[in-house]
């Protein structure tokens, strides 16, 4: 787990991705678009194939499905972009981030979070910062900054 003061809920923003819940750090979110054209970059990784444009700046959009090897669907009416501001080798970066449906913002409790099992995963343990639980349901919140170095 990475440094989230002790004693205090982790806030996160959830979101669906094939049926699945992920969380992001609700601190490094700065907004959420619904789904607008979306321009191909020839020569670009799967991941992050298509730029948009967010208040005329150029965004990365990126596909976490592709990153945890799930199934790349069409766009739904609930389709949404989560707009990220990350640090990355010490620079700011904004990123989309495609997600099927946004959920919530909530806290998950410090004991409730766990460290990423290294074995019956079926995603890259590394990109995963933690798992936390909520009720009778698994949260996955990925390591944005190691999926996108």
């Amino acid at each position: 787990m990475t440094s989230q003061p002790q004693g205090r809920p982790l806030e996160v923003l959830t979101l669906g991705l094939q049926g699945e819940v992920f969380a992001l750090d609700a601190h490094c979110v700065r907004e959420i678009l619904d789904l607008v054209p979306v321009t191909d970059v020839p020569g670009a990784r799967a991941f992050v194939g298509g730029v948009v444009n967010v208040r005329g700046k150029v965004v990365p959009l990126a596909d976490l499905r592709v990153m945890f090897g799930m199934e790349r669907t069409p766009p739904t009416p609930d389709t949404r972009i989560v707009v990220v501001e990350l640090d990355l080798g010490g620079e700011p970066a904004t990123v989309g981030i495609l997600a099927d449906k946004v959920l919530e913002v909530t806290g998950i409790a410090p004991a409730a979070v766990a460290d990423t099992p290294r074995i019956g995963m079926r995603w890259r343990p590394e990109f995963i910062r933690c798992i936390g639980k909520r009720d009778d349901e698994f949260i996955i919140v990925p390591d944005l900054g190691r999926i996108f170095s």
